[in-house]
């Protein structure tokens, strides 16, 4: 009989486990890191053009998998989707520097400024990935843009051409697109780019068989973008979600701590029981990935004994401070009830380490408070990452601390201008205009002067939220803890703002 792991031994294999979880964007995905909920199966369908999620919910994520050839293939036998093995799969966009494969910001700067249509970029980089030689015989951009604009019809027989030549072989093109808000530094030529890809892939969608895009980006990038073109409607009947529910993000859990190589993750499988190999084991070797059982993934109920054995069941000595299963989840939720899943296995990263340095006797592997220091910090890398990509959240929602939500409208409003937020809106977007630095290219607001409309944007992007059905000066303005916290705002009775 396998003896149970004591406190420490869990605490320490949480600490492996969950470490460098919070820089998934910067480290590849691994056999190792690769779950797949049963929610994102529909966003991997080939002919699913548009896969929506925030920050941190997979997007770089499945993108990155998709251009694997190992990872695509192990999430093709894992979902069951037997066309993701007839795929050339080809970069449409993404964040590497120097890409021979797509534009980066400097260049869509330039090619932009001389107004090269959105939709002749992207049929640029299309025929790029399709191997055309009159795309490689020009180094630049710009010529292969200028080529394009005079030769139409080649351009068009080429498309035809590598349509057959794809359904001749049973294949599928398929471009992959990721990391849209740093197409540009202005929203609107952002929303202009995205309605021109939107375009493009919509063509490809509906007049070929055998070419498609698959493009990852934020729910409000893509309402935004319906706005300037809305035949992308079309594109929503197909369009896929990356959500994960509390039952995901526990299984998520439970995956990593029985994913590693060591004795403590090959007893966490068998105390827990039901672990198989991956499908792809013929292809990754017998010990890289084992997926949990289906209770462990689907379950609450098996998912809160097991956690009640790591954490406790409560957030306190009892059941008034909240149940732990489902505390944790909700107090990371943002505006629209999403919950990153990266937040939420930093957050119990960081409890792991804090219930070591604090409270190293505990009972169990976790402490209730260590869990809440969890949640604090998470909170900070919320806002760290949220800055990263849309700095002016940032210059929003600062001028507000100290504050105790909820708010006014009308007092958000007043403190913006008290503050000279149009101003100070205008002097950063100027600055990222002039930065010859590609990485620090940032999406500014589309409404920066129209403080109401400003309003309207946070809460597009699960910043802010309504407690009322107004939506005038006196309605109530709340920011989730995911958010308030770390932005230094109160709420009474809520987590206090900084650890004590």
């Amino acid at each position: 009989m396998t003896e149970p792991l004591t406190p420490g031994e869990y605490r320490d294999l949480l600490s492996r486990a969950l470490e460098g979880t919070v820089d998934a964007d910067t480290r590849p995905p691994t056999p190792h890191t690769l779950y797949m909920p049963d929610l994102h199966r529909t966003a991997l369908y080939v002919d699913s053009t548009v896969v929506q999620g925030g920050r941190g919910d997979g997007k770089t994520f499945w993108a990155r998998s998709l251009l694997d050839p190992v990872l695509r293939e192990a999430a093709a036998k894992e979902y069951r989707i037997s066309r993701l093995h007839r795929l050339y799969v080809h970069p449409g966009h993404g964040m590497d520097i120097g890409s021979p494969h797509y534009p980066g910001p400097l260049t869509l700067n330039s090619l932009v400024a001389e107004k090269a249509l959105p939709e002749e970029i992207w049929y640029a980089v299309l025929l790029t990935a399709l191997g055309l030689p009159e795309m490689s015989e020009h180094a630049e951009w710009s010529q292969r843009v200028a080529w394009l604009r005079a030769n139409p019809g080649p351009a068009e027989r080429a498309l035809a051409d590598a349509d057959a030549a794809a359904s001749a072989k049973d294949m599928v093109h398929l471009l992959v697109f990721d990391g849209l808000e740093h197409l540009h530094h202005d929203g609107a030529t952002v929303d202009a780019l995205i309605a021109g890809l939107l375009r493009v892939a919509l063509r490809m969608r509906f007049g070929t068989r055998n070419i498609r895009f698959k493009v990852f980006l934020r729910p409000d990038m893509f309402d935004a973008a319906k706005q300037l073109f809305p035949d992308a409607s079309k594109l929503s009947g197909n369009a896929a979600r990356l959500e994960w529910y509390p039952t995901d993000l526990y299984g998520l859990l439970f995956h990593h701590l029985g994913n590693e190589d060591d004795d403590s993750s090959r007893r966490f499988r068998r105390i827990t029981g039901g672990w198989e190999p991956g499908q792809d084991q013929d292809r990754l070797g017998p010990a890289d990935r084992y997926v949990p059982p289906i209770a462990l993934r689907n379950d609450p109920r098996a998912q809160t004994e097991l956690l009640e054995q790591i954490a406790g069941p409560f957030m306190g000595s009892n059941f008034r401070k909240g149940k732990t299963y489902t505390w944790l989840p909700n107090h990371l939720k943002d505006s629209r009830d999403r919950v990153s899943p990266r937040g939420f296995l930093k957050a119990l990263s960081v409890a792991a380490e804090t219930t070591r340095r604090a409270y190293p006797d505990h009972d169990r592997a976790l402490h209730y408070d260590a869990i809440r220091s969890g949640v604090r910090e998470a909170s900070k890398v919320r806002v760290e990452q949220v800055s990263e990509d849309t700095p002016w959240v940032k210059l929003a929602i600062e001028p507000l601390a100290g504050c105790q939500v909820p708010i006014a409208q009308g007092t958000v409003v007043r403190i913006w201008e008290e503050n000279g937020l149009p101003r100070d809106l205008a002097e950063t977007s100027a600055r990222y205009t002039q930065t010859d630095r590609p990485e620090l290219v940032h999406t500014g607001p589309r409404h920066p002067d129209d403080l109401v409309r400003l309003v309207e944007e946070l809460i597009a992007l699960g910043v802010m939220r309504r407690r009322d059905a107004h939506s005038d000066e006196h309605s109530l303005l709340d920011l989730p803890d995911i958010y308030r916290i770390a932005f230094d705002l109160g709420r009474r009775g809520g987590i206090p703002r900084s650890s004590r």
